[in-house]
């Protein structure tokens, strides 16, 4: 698995002069270490990701992390068909507004 691309968070790019600390926490402990160890994927960690934001009702950050999900590999069809699993686990209106973010980011 250590042939994955390597993640690169971009907490600094956009809080680094407003939030400093919350900037380093997201691109130096959440992206260079968590997401780059090497017993997950980034490719899984993208869609375990999707899922929890998802079930989270965490729009801005689903938004985001869909297009990180392509860019790790897993297909927009995967992704429908985890938005629409997890629909039953996690309640209608999440997963209907989950659904919403997902057209939004794969029809443009």
């Amino acid at each position: 698995m250590n042939d994955q691309p390597k993640q690169i968070g971009g907490g600094r790019r956009l809080f680094d002069d407003f939030a400093p600390k919350l900037a380093a926490l997201t691109d130096d402990v959440l992206f260079e270490d968590v997401w780059n160890r090497p017993e997950l994927s980034a490719r899984d960690r993208s869609l375990i990701t999707v899922a929890v934001l998802a079930a989270g009702g965490d729009h801005p950050q689903l938004e985001f992390h869909l297009g990180r999900a392509v860019e790790n590999g897993v297909t927009q069809e995967e992704l429908i068909e985890a938005l629409t699993h997890l629909t039953f686990y996690a309640g209608w209106p999440k997963g209907m507004g989950a659904m919403g973010i997902a057209k939004k980011v794969f029809i443009k």
